[in-house]
């Protein structure tokens, strides 16, 4: 009988960089929000269902639900890890989730509501512990975990916001480590085994899928693709399919389809 797949050894986070990330990245959404006119806002977003205006409310609304949980009762006990999160946001679930981080468009406009909730994280994120817990709407998570999946939903985000506009927005190299690293660990969590490596340069390299294990040499299963690419896969913004056609996606080997698990988030 064939050992049991090895569970991935859970990574350690560095919650001054999380700050610093989750931080970087609001200001260049923001940078991009503050020069769109009416026009620009009311252009549609990926899926047709919200605008742009109505995007950016709901990034700085992903970011102002930190302040909002400290703000509220730390629960029991832990339930979830980081890596845990994306199977919760999965797209059956995701109408559930992120719409309990709320609704609703300030009377304000985006580029000042941006700053408004910039100003409130800073405020409590900086001093409150990292393993403070949250009762996030997937479950109760640490901050520090909790300050990872932020970094998935911007980078996320960010890149529906730069569709929408038909411009490039800039990238915090350490939100998209993050968010990259992360939904690499999670597939590896989902398809646990060792029979296909995947590699995301420069941020990540996971083996996953139950299989013979790859141990010395070129590994017989092999998937790689960059980090954006990567970030829309596993987060249901396009299909293996479709990023395999356009050759942004490498796959070798006859256990190198992935498709039968993603996406793996929101």
């Amino acid at each position: 009988m064939p050992p049991a797949p090895r569970k991935p050894r859970p990574r350690s986070y560095d919650p001054a960089k999380l700050r610093a990330a989750v931080t970087a990245q609001l200001a260049h959404v923001r940078d991009a929000a503050a020069g769109l006119d009416e026009a620009q806002l009311a252009l549609p977003t990926r899926g047709g269902e919200r605008t742009v205006r109505d995007l950016l409310v709901r990034i700085a609304l992903d970011v102002d639900l930190v302040a909002r949980l400290i703000g509220e009762p730390a629960p029991p006990a832990r339930e979830i890890t980081a890596v845990e999160w994306p199977a919760r946001t999965a797209p059956a679930g995701t109408a559930g989730i992120t719409e309990l981080a709320g609704s609703g468009a300030p009377e304000t406009a985006p580029a000042a509501f941006l700053d408004a909730v910039a100003d409130r994280f800073a405020a409590v994120a900086a001093t409150t512990p990292p393993d403070r817990l949250l009762a996030t709407p997937a479950g109760a998570m640490r901050l520090d975990d909790f300050l990872v999946t932020r970094c998935v939903e911007l980078a996320a985000r960010t890149d529906d916001l730069a569709a929408a506009l038909g411009t490039g927005i800039r990238y915090d190299r350490q939100v998209l480590a993050h968010a990259t690293r992360l939904l690499a660990d999670a597939l590896a969590a989902g398809a646990p085994g060792g029979s296909v490596e995947v590699r995301i340069p420069p941020f990540a390299v996971v083996q996953c899928v139950a299989g013979p294990r790859h141990t010395r040499g070129t590994p017989p299963n092999v998937v790689e693709t960059d980090p954006l690419t990567w970030l829309r896969l596993a987060t249901g913004r396009t299909d293996w399919a479709t990023a395999l056609d356009a050759a942004a996606i490498s796959a070798s080997g006859e256990r190198a389809d992935l498709s039968a698990y993603l996406p793996l988030s929101m």
